[in-house]
Order: C-alpha cells, then structure tokens, then sequence
C-alpha cells in the first residue's frame, strides 16, 4: 500500500499526536501524501492544532488543494476552529473564494465562530444568508439531538396532513385489526413482516408544510409516495439507513429531481445555497430535509412521534410512481 511507503503506515482516523507525527517526519514521511490523499487535510479533520502546525511547516504550500479545498477549508467546515486558526497562523489563507463561491473565512461567519478570523472591510454575509444562518440555529434547536436510524421521512412544502391523506388516498388508523398492528409495531416495530409494515405511516402538519414519518422504514422515500407529495410543491425525502447512513431524495412537481443524496454530509453539488446549507446542517440530517422544504417544525415531534394520524397506504407499486 502506499501509506507503507510514504511513511504513514498504521495512521487511521486519529491525527492528534503531534509528538508521533513530528517523529515520522523526522523520520521521512512524506507531508505531502498519505495514502493519496494529504495529511495536512486529514490533520485539519481528525488532528489536534499541534500536529496541524507541525504538518503546515513542513508543506510546500498550506493551500494545497485536496478535492478542490484547502485543508483550512475542511477545518472550517467541519467545525475545528482551533486546528482553522493553526492554518491561519501557518499563512493559510482564510479568504480565498472556495465551494460554491465561498471561502473559508466567509463561511465561518454563519456558524458558531464568527469571531474566528479578522474580517476585512467589506466582507459579510447576506440577509438571506444571515437569516438562513439563523433559522439553522433555531431549527437545530428545537429538534435537538435523538436517535432516528431507520427512519423514513418525506418533508412536503406547503400542504397540511388533510393534503398530504387525500394525495395518498390513504386511510386513517382508528380502530379495528389494524390498529392492533400498529400498537405491535410501536412496541416492536422489526418483529413484523417489511410488506406489512412499510403500509403505515405517520403525518404531522408542522409550520410551512407536513412531515410523513415512519420510524422503521424507508415508505415515506418511496418514488411513488415522493411523487404523489409533491404535485405542484416541493418535497424531500429521508432515509436514515441504519447500514449506509442517510439517503436523500428531492422531488418537485410530481418528479424525483434528485437521489441518492447525503444529507447532514458534504454538499451534493457546489452551488452557494447547498454549500451554506451542508455547513449549517453538519450531521443534522433530519434539519437539512426539513429546511430544504421550508419547513419550520418547533419540536421534534413531527419526526419522532406520536404524529397527527397514523394512516394506511393503498397497496400498489410505489417504486414506478
């Protein structure tokens, strides 16, 4: 492999030795490869602000690009301001534009360190950008943190659960046989048949629109239930895959725009809105979807329950709409 020639063999997630990085350095590692990839920009990830300055002096140029970023870049964005300002002082540059037209110096503006480079004249964030900030701070707040994996969501602008029942021509869950299947399901939602369970669903009208959940399957992601969602609106579907982490989808107008998506991860495309919005929703899956529709939920109780009603799904092909 090449982290064995490079002089990096056995280094893994955790970068904060600076005494063993400086002691493979002296001994020959290479500061400008590990594994193909850069260890300044792992250090500014998994590293500590010590073995950041000892990997940044020993670089030919702190600004290397790794994936089209600067390892201040990666530092900022994944929340490490000690190991930005070690960048900063090694003569990283904090203002030059980025992903999306951003740089590292402007983004950290709408996060928690605003304070965290000087700032010239003249540079700030937007309105829009300064109230999207803004409502990321509230929106996480109020959702604060909790389990969700395995978790289906579909965050549906602009219509309330009456809506969101009749585009499903659903049925609500009341009494009878099925409701002794729900209970069970609550109680022990895996011990139960996939094709029995993916047919309920939770809806719960929130503040610009409805959330349908289901907390132990993908339904609410299906193409067929997105689609039916989302005529003449906008909607975002969740997956929190317990085995490959959170899957998005986007469908607008009745049409699956977008699939496969990552979010609370890194930015699906490098426009100036998803860049700022992959910032400000850094493993907050659930928040990026809700924000993504304009939906301001005030507690988490759209997502984790109990929701508004409980319905059943029409049996039919909901991966072909």
């Amino acid at each position: 492999m090449a982290a064995a020639s490079d002089g990096w063999a056995g280094m893994g997630w955790d970068w904060t030795d600076a005494d063993e990085i400086r002691q493979r350095l002296n001994a020959g590692a290479d500061p400008e490869s590990w594994n193909g990839s850069r260890p300044l920009h792992r250090a500014a990830v998994f590293g500590s602000p010590e073995a950041v300055t000892e990997l940044a002096r020993r670089v030919a140029d702190v600004d290397a690009l790794e994936n089209g970023v600067t390892a201040l870049w990666e530092a900022v964005m994944s929340r490490k301001p000690a190991n930005a300002r070690a960048l900063a002082a090694a003569g990283a540059d904090p203002w030059r534009p980025s992903l999306g037209g951003w740089s590292p110096g402007r983004l950290s503006l709408a996060g928690p360190t605003p304070e965290l480079f000087p700032v010239p004249e003249g540079v700030c964030l937007s309105d829009s950008e300064r109230a999207a900030a803004q409502e990321a701070h509230r929106l996480t707040m109020a959702l604060g943190d909790f389990y969700y994996d395995g978790t289906g969501l579909a965050c549906v602008a602009g219509i309330d659960v009456a809506e969101a029942v009749r585009r499903l021509q659903a049925t609500p869950v009341v009494d009878g046989e099925l409701l002794g299947v729900l209970n069970e399901l609550l109680e022990e939602p895996y011990a139960h048949d996939m094709d029995e369970s993916l047919h309920i669903v939770g809806v719960t009208s929130v503040p610009g629109g409805c959330v349908v959940t289901q907390p132990w399957g993908y339904a609410p992601q299906m193409p067929g239930v997105l689609a039916r969602l989302s005529a003449e609106t906008l909607c975002y579907g969740l997956y929190a895959n317990p085995k490959s982490g959170n899957q998005g989808s986007i469908a607008r107008h009745g049409t699956i725009e977008g699939s496969d998506l990552h979010p609370g991860g890194g930015p699906d495309e490098d426009t100036s809105a998803e860049v700022l919005a992959s910032y400000l929703y850094q493993h907050n899956a659930v928040a990026y979807a809700c924000a993504f529709a304009g939906l301001r939920p005030t507690d988490r109780r759209a997502v984790a329950g109990p929701p508004d009603v409980w319905v059943e799904l029409p049996r039919r092909d909901y991966w072909s709409h």
